[in-house]
């Protein structure tokens, strides 16, 4: 049968048709994808676990993950825009000790609540840190680092990527549990924290692992001791501040994946089931492994209550230190 030429009322009624299928199919693609919005730019270490663990969890869920980089402000910005997201599962965050712990307290007009705004999916990453110093100071031991720190007439200076950080804080609680003379120096990053250690300009730093890594191993510089709970795998031969030190003395910081408050239970489980079976991936624990992170227990319940535990530690501790970001 011979088809006649379209007259341009059924050109106008297809084209409106094929519209409709189209925008169907754009919402219908747009509903699989799961964003992941993250508070600092990319490249860094909360960026490159995110990437890390996107590629599993995509595969778990059938859903493609998309990072999301927000910086600023401490992460703030990106919190505060997953606090005002869609409760669906479609928009998850991450989040670490500053993200729910630390900027409640040191920032004054902070435009989010993590208790109400915010419910945990699980913790995914423990960043171990240490307190280390470069090859050209004395210290060949933690002991001989604490002892010239509780004798010393003038404090021992250490360096730490920011006022507020974690690590700034877990040195704090540290010279006031071991009665320790320290003076903090505080840089924008760790990259010219640890420039300034290597150069002489400060005695000591207080590094994650990850960054340290490197400089480690060429020598030019020194780990003393770990603040993790047990010995790093990476680090056999250096010491905890829990075994030398003062026993059951643990710090460090991590990090987790959170949804807005109102996501429903089978949604966060979901998420939950899914974050587990990346942490099991083969390829995200030799990486893991690779930059001395732990992989901690992922369902929500354990994340609040690390999250609280650490909360009732951290935040008087703050408020003692008068930091204001």
């Amino acid at each position: 049968m011979e088809m006649k030429n379209p007259t341009r009322r059924n050109v106008l009624v297809g084209g409106l048709a094929l519209g409709a299928l189209g925008a169907m199919s754009g919402r219908a693609a747009a509903a699989d994808v799961i964003r992941w919005i993250v508070g600092y730019p990319p490249g860094g270490a909360t960026d490159l676990i995110a990437r890390l663990l996107s590629g599993p969890m995509s595969q778990k869920l059938g859903q493609t993950i998309i990072v999301d980089n927000r910086p600023g402000a401490g992460s703030s910005i990106g919190a505060t825009a997953l606090a005002h997201a869609h409760p669906d599962g479609l928009t998850v965050g991450a989040a670490d000790n500053g993200t729910l712990i630390i900027n409640p307290v040191a920032y004054k007009n902070l435009q989010y609540d993590p208790d109400k705004d915010f419910r945990p999916v699980g913790a995914y990453a423990d960043v171990n840190i240490l307190l280390a110093v470069s090859k050209a100071q004395p210290y060949q031991s933690v002991k001989e680092f604490i002892d010239q720190a509780k004798t010393t007439s003038q404090p021992i200076a250490f360096a730490s990527p920011g006022v507020g950080s974690p690590l700034h804080l877990a040195m704090e609680r540290l010279a006031r549990q071991a009665g320790l003379k320290l003076e903090h120096i505080s840089y924008r990053g760790m990259a010219p924290a640890l420039n300034d250690v290597l150069a002489g300009v400060v005695p000591s730093i207080v590094i994650d692992y990850a960054t340290a890594r490197e400089v480690i191993r060429s020598g030019d510089l020194r780990p003393l001791a770990t603040f993790s709970a047990s010995r790093l795998a990476a680090l056999p031969d250096t010491p905890t501040f829990n075994e030398k030190v003062l026993p059951g003395f643990t710090a460090g910081a991590w990090q987790g994946m959170i949804v807005p408050r109102a996501t429903p239970d089978e949604v966060v489980n979901r998420l939950s089931s899914a974050l587990a079976f990346a942490l099991q991936d083969e390829a995200v624990k030799a990486r893991y492994a690779e930059l001395g992170l732990g992989a901690p227990a992922s369902d929500p319940q354990s994340f609040l209550t690390r999250w609280h535990d650490d909360k009732a530690i951290l935040q008087p501790l703050i408020r003692e230190l008068g930091i204001s970001l």
